[in-house]
């Protein structure tokens, strides 16, 4: 199990590439592989104001989560499963879930916990106390700051970043949406401000902060640096999905957060120069903040355990948004379907079965310290001496799952690599009962 000591120790130096020239992953990268799963928390003044998008004009006073209990929030999630958590500590409406020095557009200004409330600090306590890493989601747009789309905002941004990633423990992982810029408050200037966004946010530079005072988080966008969206929001990794990828932006210039042709995210590409392994984020209602029209329209167990096969079975991570409710709680019917999950994985996947048992669930994983290096393999199973094939696959990389459409035997497995871009070191091929 990936706990929150073992994910920041410092770790031997991993090289960018390999001896032979092809990526590999960082030690932070190798790290957040092993994940497989981790929450998103969409919680923000939208909860009260029944939208996904808020225009930055909204009363603070609106935040108001009356029975809000971040131990409550945590648990489900743990128990489902789930080694992460990443909260929207701020989203494109600008106000921000901890007492901020940035603006006044913040949790302070609410008069819940009379102004005394810090959501960022007790979602961060709750994951810390149940074993799971913390993440922080920082919108680059801010639709009620009145210097948005001047230089100033750029270094408001930098210390509402440095205030997340100094004041709250160890970050696993720091999110970037691709929003930027559109029609916004702007502190009363109710107007549409566009602006650059291959240059606005000076990313590079931005990143370096990141890199300066969390060293061990994983940075994700579009595009990276070290974590790229899978260029979807319904969860599902293409097949196959290569952990290589050289993102082109849409119009075939360099990329950025939130200009990248998203149709090759799913697959990545094969021979890429970078070690940039898809995310993929999907919710388990309709929105992704909460609203009670979506209570009879939440994602089931069986739903989700197809998700499971399609991201973290095809070597992506799967982060699954559970949005609080106005009560500040997870719902009953979320809470509902997590159950199922989590008892799901823990019948099928916690141990595998022994030799001559049946099975109908295979995983295959390369040791990905050496880079992803099988191109195409069939998965064989030995029965009295003669061997059959069981699946055909072709990206491994950190895992392959694969559900088999009826129940096998084996006393032995192997994997018989038919394509290979440099000699395949497989770590591991097991065999699971699914219930």
């Amino acid at each position: 199990m990936i706990t929150r000591r073992s994910f920041l120790a410092a770790a031997a130096a991993v090289p960018a590439f390999g001896a032979a020239g092809w990526p590999v992953p960082t030690a932070r990268q190798l790290r957040w592989h092993a994940l497989e799963t981790t929450a998103f928390l969409h919680f923000t003044v939208n909860t009260f104001t029944d939208k996904e998008w808020g225009y930055g004009d909204e009363d603070p006073n609106l935040f108001q989560p009356a029975r809000f209990d971040a131990d409550a929030i945590v648990a489900p999630l743990a128990d489902a499963g789930m080694r992460g958590v990443i909260l929207t500590c701020k989203h494109h409406d600008g106000f921000c879930l901890w007492p901020t020095a940035t603006t006044e557009h913040c949790i302070r200004a609410s008069s819940w916990r009379g102004g005394k409330g810090d959501v960022v600090r007790e979602i961060a306590d709750a994951a810390r106390r149940r074993g799971l890493l913390f993440g922080v989601y920082l919108s680059p747009w801010d639709r009620n700051n009145a210097a948005y789309g001047t230089p100033r905002y750029v270094e408001i941004y930098r210390q509402q970043l440095t205030e997340l990633l100094t004041g709250y423990g160890e970050i696993f992982e720091v999110w970037h949406d691709g929003a930027n810029g559109g029609d916004g408050y702007y502190g009363g200037a109710r107007e549409k401000r566009t602006i650059d966004k291959r240059t606005y946010y000076d990313w590079p530079n931005t990143w370096a902060l990141v890199r300066r005072l969390a060293p061990g988080a994983v940075i994700f966008s579009d595009v990276g640096p070290d974590v790229r969206w899978v260029g979807n929001e319904r969860g599902i990794a293409g097949d196959p999905c290569w952990a290589t990828y050289d993102p082109v932006g849409a119009d075939g210039g360099p990329a950025s957060p939130g200009d990248v042709r998203e149709k090759e995210s799913p697959t990545g590409h094969r021979n890429g120069k970078q070690w940039l392994p898809a995310e993929c984020d999907v919710s388990i209602r309709p929105g992704w903040f909460w609203h009670a029209k979506e209570n009879t329209r939440v994602k089931t167990p069986a739903q989700l355990i197809d998700l499971y096969y399609q991201s973290v079975g095809r070597g992506a991570n799967l982060l699954l948004n559970v949005p609080p409710n106005r009560d500040g709680l997870l719902s009953a019917e979320d809470i509902a379907s997590l159950k199922g999950f989590g008892e799901w994985r823990r019948r099928t996947l916690a141990k595998p079965v022994a030799p001559g048992e049946e099975f109908n669930v295979i995983r295959v994983r390369e040791d990905i310290r050496y880079g992803q290096r099988v191109d195409e393999a069939v998965i064989e199973g030995s029965k009295d001496g003669a061997w059959q094939e069981l699946a055909r696959v072709t990206s491994i990389g950190p895992r392959r799952i694969v559900r088999l459409g009826k129940m096998a035997r084996a006393q032995k497995l192997r994997v018989r690599v038919l394509e290979q871009s440099a000699p395949a070191k497989i770590a591991e091929v097991a065999a699971f009962r699914e219930g």
